[in-house]
């Protein structure tokens, strides 16, 4: 694992970049869900980030082994923090995707989004990874509520 020395530094560089060119820079990040992120916490204080996929897998403290309030606890700080950036719930697609969080389609539909959901920056969803959603079928299976 590398420092979390100069994220920062670049992420402003490209913004700086995309003015200078008259473009628009898409800035995105995905830390994991323990706040704040040891390797992505200052880049994303320093500067504002369009997305944020935050990690909620491999956290137990945060993530849905922690049961539905460990989950709205985090995403909570993380949307009250970063109410400039659109974030989105990074979850695993099936269980062998991850050692820990994963979130039956059922669960995530009937508990886990209605609480998330209202947040004004709520994004959606991002799953880890396609191997095992194609396996998996689970974005089919929620993607009508997400």
């Amino acid at each position: 694992m590398g420092t979390s020395d100069y994220y920062g530094d670049l992420a402003q560089s490209l913004i700086n970049l995309g003015n200078e060119a008259s473009t628009k820079v898409y800035l995105s990040a995905a830390p994991q869900c323990p706040f704040p992120d040891q390797l992505l916490g200052p880049a994303l204080q320093a500067v504002t980030f369009d997305y944020v996929w935050v990690q909620f897998y491999n956290n137990p403290s945060c993530d849905y082994s922690s049961g539905v309030s460990g989950v709205t606890d985090a995403w909570d700080t993380w949307t009250s923090v970063f109410q400039s950036s659109t974030l989105f719930l990074g979850l695993p697609a099936s269980s062998d995707a991850a050692g820990s969080g994963y979130i039956s389609p059922d669960d995530l539909t009937s508990q886990v989004l209605p609480e998330i959901q209202p947040s004004s920056n709520y994004g959606g969803i991002m799953l880890w990874n396609r191997f095992y959603d194609v396996d998996s079928e689970y974005s089919e299976a929620v993607k009508s509520s997400v």
